[in-house]
């Protein structure tokens, strides 16, 4: 992979791009894109680094390897105008629904397919990425894109069966954790701590309790329970978000979305 080209410059290509170019296992310069609303576009790029480019047809000429970040339902009209041009090229998926299946359904095997699951806290280095383990890269070239999706986060290969999954608890899960950082900062705020700083506190108390959760090789109720003095204050928080139905609520947020998929 040499010229990575962006179909789509939404928010998660934006992290994309903006975490692949801070990590330095690519140049700018061979980063480009393509989206409908130009001007938007190269908004983007000057803040980001990337070209922009006025075609699909050029942003394919540019690039031997196409990232597709556009909206799901756009990608069969964009497929049918590039088509002929993607011939022995590699394609990286991040829509989703659309795994190696259905993208090898209508390119077959002259183009290599790859589905890749991010999300947004690739912007900070700090991402997951969850590769299908179906797919038709070359082994040195899926090895070169994995190591590029490293520089944002952590890879991880998943069956095809267990994308759909793995994708909301990871693709969605950001905007949950970021409600409950507003709704301990409201917390803070009530009781006396300034905006600014309450969010800044629990952001780095999320931060740190994950890190923790990840390094210390320890299951999180023993974690939760080293907090959690006999009478003290943590078990009182804990007792209440119990009756409150806090890991119901939580298990019943990801129902909510497999549902919504598979009607």
């Amino acid at each position: 992979m040499n010229k990575l080209g962006f179909i789509g410059m939404g928010n998660m290509a934006q992290a994309l791009a903006t975490g692949f170019i801070k990590s330095g296992k690519i140049k700018p310069s061979d980063i480009f894109a393509y989206a409908p609303h130009l001007e938007k576009l190269k908004e983007n790029a000057k803040k980001i680094g990337f070209t922009p480019v006025d075609s699909l047809d050029a942003l394919v000429d540019s690039s031997d390897t196409i990232l597709i970040a556009c909206k799901p339902y756009q990608i069969e009209d964009v497929i049918s105008q590039i088509k002929h041009k993607l011939v022995g090229k590699a394609v990286i998926s991040i829509a989703l629904g659309w795994d190696f299946a259905k993208y090898y359904r209508i390119l077959g095997n002259e183009v290599r397919i790859q589905f890749v699951m991010p999300n947004t806290p690739a912007m900070t280095g700090e991402g997951v990425m969850l590769f299908e383990q179906n797919n038709s890269l070359g082994k040195d070239e899926r090895m070169q894109i994995m190591d590029l999706f490293t520089s944002v986060g952590i890879v991880e290969e998943l069956p095809t069966n267990l994308m759909g999954i793995g994708g909301a608890i990871t693709g969605c899960g950001p905007a949950f954790v970021d409600l409950m950082i507003e709704a301990y900062a409201d917390a803070a705020v009530k009781y006396g701590i300034p905006r600014k700083d309450s969010y800044r506190l629990v952001s780095q108390m999320i931060l740190g309790s994950a890190k923790l959760c990840l390094e210390a090789g320890e299951h999180p109720a023993v974690l939760k329970d080293n907090v959690c003095s006999p009478g003290g204050s943590t078990i009182c928080g804990v007792t209440t978000l119990e009756e409150k139905g806090f890991r119901n609520a939580c298990i019943s947020s990801i129902d909510a979305i497999m549902n919504k998929k598979t009607n």
